[in-house]
């Protein structure tokens, strides 16, 4: 509990009880007073009438004067009647009064009223007795209770007394005696505070500035020192290039292989911020941009850098460095370091292997056609009839050539692909012919299925910005593979729409869809679903996504597992001239 929450509940109780027992002696004060008037404005004053109206009746034999002064008290008494009984004595007094008028010397009628007047006298005098037990009784239930609350202060009040100032002065006490250890250099000191509240965050705080203290008091220069050069010549000998970055993107270190490749010295780069380096070297800019980006959006792309007498490749690794500080919960940034890895050799693999297929994709080519001539030689009547079986052997070689060349083109277009090489020719197009001879490419496939083309054009658009001829082998590949994961009989929806400058594709089937899981890889290189059991090299949607990025275009998909798939990809709208 906090000291604030102590002291508010500890005073406030008290508080609270002091008013209590100011409250409850005001009001027994306050019923006392009520029962101690009663009696004088009741029945002391009944009293005193009768007291004046005997008076009265003594003189009325001698002074005519008694009858008026009988009549005032009697008046009085009548506006006084607060007693059981009170008011039937008084209309005998008056009634008698009114006989006495009329017979002054009636000595029987002045008898009946002194009875009247000693019974009202005597009714109120009992009146004044049981007032005065409940007076009593009163006095005595207040002393009761004051008496009750009183104690209830004090023992509250003790208990304060005892418990809140050792409560607050205990842990300062055992505070200063910690700071007094720390003083004399025993920082393995700690505070142990079972309670919470300001005292448990301020223990928590001497404590981690202990353990600082003790860690720091244990390091040693020299160690520290042999540590770093250590690190140093680690960083120093490593193969790859590595430069260091603190906080705030100044460099700290940098190793022999980074200064080569970068072709800088150390007084350009040491203690200098990234954005001025990057002013000053273009190969620097490159290497450090990605120092500003948010993680999820830095790309490990290859860095092409001249060195070692030849075109070099390094793939960039951004790490940003948090540690957790001594005593503390949360890290924190500290710096960052970039690594340059040598990928050259895999590179240069890579576009032997691009080459290798590029060729023998291309030496493929010749037979396959010499192989497509003989089957149309073959099929023409006019050198000979073939039978049933010869047909099918003769359409068996005809498919799988067919199907050869496919391939062959597919791997002929990733040869483009991986070296760099695709020619992209961006005018304005019209959108039409592209979807006729997507459909014409695809017309045979989908009457073997009977499958249907749906197609839907906004006519707000009718040309866009792009290369006619990668667009049409884009919407080709997608309705390619509408068909053949399509059931039969069933509807292929073509769909061109605008939206925001930009003319969006959509190739919808109706086949078994794709599981979410498997989404993010569709557009990977040689991918193709598990357990798929349809033809394809897995090529053609990441030749498909290379063509339409190549183009500034967005290419996706979205699928609903079961229901079939939608392929998109948008290009710019062609700005009209009118």
């Amino acid at each position: 509990m906090k000291i604030k929450t102590k002291l508010t509940f500890g005073v406030g109780s008290l508080f609270l009880m002091i008013f209590l027992l100011a409250a409850l002696s005001g009001w027994y004060v306050n019923r006392l007073k009520k029962d101690t008037a009663n009696i004088l404005t009741a029945n002391y004053n009944t009293l005193l009438y009768a007291k004046n109206m005997l008076l009265a009746l003594e003189e009325i034999p001698v002074a005519k004067a008694a009858f008026n002064n009988f009549q005032i008290n009697l008046d009085k008494q009548r506006k006084n009647v607060t007693e059981v009984g009170e008011q039937q004595t008084t209309n005998a007094i008056a009634k008698h009064f009114l006989k006495l008028k009329d017979k002054p010397l009636d000595v029987t009628i002045v008898s009946s009223i002194r009875k009247d007047i000693a019974l009202l006298m005597e009714q109120n005098m009992t009146a004044i007795s049981r007032k005065s037990i409940i007076a009593d009784r009163t006095a005595e239930h207040a002393i009761l209770v004051i008496s009750f609350a009183g104690a209830l202060c004090f023992i509250i009040a003790f208990i304060l007394l005892v418990n809140l100032p050792s409560n607050i002065a205990n842990p300062i006490a055992k505070l200063t005696a910690s700071i007094r250890q720390i003083a004399g250099q025993n920082y393995k000191e700690r505070i142990q505070v079972q309670s919470g509240g300001e005292f448990a965050e301020l223990v928590a705080s001497f404590n981690s500035m202990a353990e600082k203290l003790e860690e720091y008091a244990e390091s040693k220069l020299e160690k520290i020192l042999k540590e770093k050069r250590r690190i140093e010549s680690l960083v120093d000998h490593m193969h790859d290039p590595v430069i260091g970055f603190d906080e705030e993107r100044r460099v700290i270190f940098v190793n022999e292989e980074a200064l080569r490749i970068t072709n800088l010295h150390k007084d350009q780069l040491l203690g200098r911020s990234a954005l001025a380096v990057s002013d000053e070297n273009d190969l620097a800019k490159d290497i450090f941009k990605d120092l500003f980006l948010p993680v999820e959006k830095r790309k490990k792309n290859a860095v092409k850098i001249y060195a070692d007498d030849r075109e070099s490749y390094f793939e960039k690794d951004v790490i940003d460095i948090n540690v957790l500080p001594t005593g503390e919960l949360e890290s924190k940034f500290i710096g960052q370091v970039v690594i340059l890895k040598n990928i050259t050799p895999f590179k240069e693999l890579d576009l032997a292997k691009t080459n290798f297929i590029g060729t023998v994709s291309h030496e493929f080519k010749t037979p396959i056609a010499a192989i497509q001539m003989g089957v149309q030689l073959l099929e023409n009547e006019q050198i000979g009839y073939l039978n049933t079986e010869q047909l099918t052997l003769l359409n068996g070689i005809k498919d799988d050539s067919n199907r050869l060349l496919q391939i062959t083109g597919e791997l002929l277009n990733m040869t483009q692909v991986e070296s760099g090489s695709i020619q992209i020719n961006l005018h304005t197009t019209e959108i039409q012919p592209i979807i006729e001879y997507a459909i014409m490419a695809n017309q045979f496939a989908a009457n073997q299925k009977n499958i249907h083309f749906v197609i839907e054009v906004d006519p707000n658009v009718k040309a866009i910005f792009a290369d006619n001829e990668k667009t049409a082998w884009v919407l080709t590949n997608f309705l390619s593979n509408a068909i053949r994961y399509s059931h039969e009989d069933s509807v292929i929806r073509i769909v061109v729409e605008n939206s925001e400058l930009k003319t969006k594709f959509i190739v919808t089937d109706s086949g078994q869809g794709i599981e979410p899981k498997y989404l993010d890889k569709i557009f990977a290189r040689y991918f193709r679903v598990p357990g798929s059991k349809k033809g394809g090299t897995g090529l053609g949607l990441s030749i498909s996504k290379e063509f339409i990025e190549a183009q500034g275009g967005e290419i996706g998909v979205e699928s609903d597992y079961g229901a079939g798939s939608s392929f998109y990809f948008s290009l710019r709208t062609a700005i009209s001239d009118n």
